[in-house]
């Protein structure tokens, strides 16, 4: 006999309100690299629905609509999650459902979904992507794979990612550049300490400058981007009795969208001059491309004002490609990968009703 828990790992109910469909989601673990049972019931959900074409590549889900209409618009968000933090299964404390993805980006997935299954003659084709391994290293990127296998599922005249963003319009993103900064030093006993050289020690000067390094602000079409270099981690060290010959200093650098990937790393090299760096992760930046008519009727439709992206999302792989993008989904933005991680349930309601307004509306 199969148990309820079993039951909900087969499938989802893509009827449910999009507050109940999203802790569904929730209750679904999807952690980066283990989003093949989720991926399998969207799949299996998108194809019960014959308005929908439905794709797959790995764990990325396609579903589209070849209905002849003049304009297509694509809608896409990631499965994937950020460990869970004793933050599974979720709950609801009035209008706040709580738990590991509510946030970032589930809540964006159902609206997604809901929109995907009742929407049979919208006024635009519709492009639904799902895609996996979002919140660790861009090689691994889903969407990114997509664009190198499949990038004719991508075609469209515009894209909304429904990232976090607070049920706001957020335009472009900044970039992101992961370095690691490797300090060596001599081996020896501490207690012959004078025989060593302490690379853990030599970490002490990164750590200054990076303490008095005054992040940049500039604005772009309107927009205020702020930039951040901080160290995230750091690691060294051989035993108690050890003066350790080794450190390594994570050091992450979020930049403005008027930065290329090149001119980030230069300037990385220049504040941390004379020090070895190693490039572990890099991915380019968006500029907001409001000025584009696609947007200006977006931003015109679903209201408000829009703001800067803070932080690296996918809207950069559509600017790419030639797609103008921006960011708008329910959850907020500076919760995403907290414990405390949660989405407001009118925000998830409001953010469904009004993108079904655009897509209908005569």
């Amino acid at each position: 006999m199969t148990s309820p828990e079993t039951s909900l790992h087969q499938s989802l109910d893509l009827g449910l309100d999009g507050g109940t469909l999203t802790a569904r989601l929730v209750d679904f673990p999807s952690v980066s690299g283990s989003e093949g049972p989720l991926a399998d019931a969207v799949e299996t959900a998108l194809r019960a629905y014959p308005h929908l074409t439905v794709d797959r590549f790995g764990n990325n889900v396609v579903a589209r609509t070849n209905l002849g209409r003049a304009e297509r618009v694509l809608l896409a968000g990631h499965l994937d999650t950020v460990p869970i933090a004793d933050n599974v299964p979720s709950h609801v404390e009035g209008d706040l459902l709580y738990g590991c993805g509510t946030s970032d980006m589930k809540s964006g997935v159902a609206v997604q979904l809901r929109l995907a299954a009742t929407l049979p003659d919208p006024n635009r084709d519709l492009t639904f992507v799902f895609y996996d391994c979002e919140e660790i290293e861009a090689s691994r990127n889903g969407l990114g794979q997509l664009v190198a296998s499949h990038p004719d599922w991508l075609a469209a005249d515009f894209a909304v990612l429904l990232e976090p963003s607070g049920a706001m319009v957020e335009g472009g993103c900044q970039g992101t550049l992961r370095v690691d900064v490797r300090l060596t030093g001599t081996r020896a006993h501490s207690a012959r300490s004078w025989l060593g050289e302490n690379a853990v020690h030599k970490a002490g000067e990164v750590l200054r400058r990076l303490t008095a390094y005054q992040p940049r602000r500039v604005e772009i079409d309107g927009l205020e981007y702020r930039e951040g270099l901080n160290a995230n981690l750091i690691s060294g060290g051989v035993a108690a009795n050890v003066i350790p010959d080794e450190c390594v200093v994570h050091v992450n650098f979020r930049y403005a969208p008027d930065r290329t990937e090149e001119q980030a790393l230069a300037h990385v090299r220049e504040v941390l001059a004379g020090f070895d760096l190693v490039v572990a992760d890099s991915a380019p930046g968006a500029l907001p491309g409001l000025d584009q008519p696609a947007a200006r009727a977006f931003l015109a439709a679903v209201g408000g004002e829009a703001r800067a992206k803070f932080g690296w999302t996918d809207v950069a792989r559509f600017s790419a490609l030639g797609v103008p993008a921006v960011n708008y989904g329910p959850g907020d933005p500076n919760l995403a990968h907290k414990r405390e991680e949660h989405c407001s349930l009118t925000a998830i309601a409001e953010v469904e009703d009004r993108l079904r307004a655009w897509l209908t509306a005569n």
